[in-house]
């Protein structure tokens, strides 16, 4: 992120005066020609998505509109490409595509369609939400589940029960006398 400052100059002929901004300054870790101002999309606080690794085109809706419906592209599919995400760790691209299902492609690019509302920014908005919710819920790790082992009273709860299974089928054989 570039890191503004600018130059106050607090003198004048009568002593000290309101600060006026002589000059104002940009430092940056790159050339100028390579900045690029884009917006970040907060996940949790320590995960940013970068909005320029989003791509959305616009469809017409499905369903009942009127004739209103024919004219605009108020729908809106939202793709991402997870796996080769400069923002996500390759552990959290991994377990969103697994989470996205049929939503994602073989590439690992998911499409997200939003066309619940009737307006385009409506649209967007609720297919960011969802990207944004699908995102956090792939940055939750799983627990590792370790087998314990039987307690001793359950291991004599289980044989007990084997014991009257037992003596309940032996009840039904009957004596056999040939």
């Amino acid at each position: 992120m570039p890191l503004s400052f600018g130059l106050l100059l607090f003198h004048g002929k009568h002593g000290v005066q309101a600060p006026q901004l002589l000059h104002l300054c940009t430092i940056t870790p790159y050339p100028i020609e390579q900045q690029s101002y884009t917006e970040m999309i907060r996940i949790t606080p320590s995960l940013w998505l970068d909005e320029s690794e989003l791509e959305e085109t616009f469809v017409r809706a499905s369903g009942p509109g009127g004739q209103h419906v024919n004219k605009t592209s108020s729908a809106v599919q939202l793709r991402f490409d997870a796996r080769h995400s400069r923002s996500l760790p390759a552990d959290v691209a991994e377990r969103l595509i697994e989470l996205a299902g049929n939503r994602a492609t073989q590439e690992g690019i998911l499409v997200i369609t939003a066309q619940s509302h009737r307006s385009q920014p409506l649209n967007r908005a609720d297919a960011l939400e969802r990207l944004v919710t699908l995102i956090r819920r792939a940055t939750e790790r799983q627990a590792i589940r370790r087998p314990t082992a039987p307690t001793r009273a359950s291991k004599r709860r289980r044989l007990d029960e084997k014991s009257r299974r037992g003596q309940v089928k032996a009840l039904r054989r009957g004596t056999q006398t040939d």
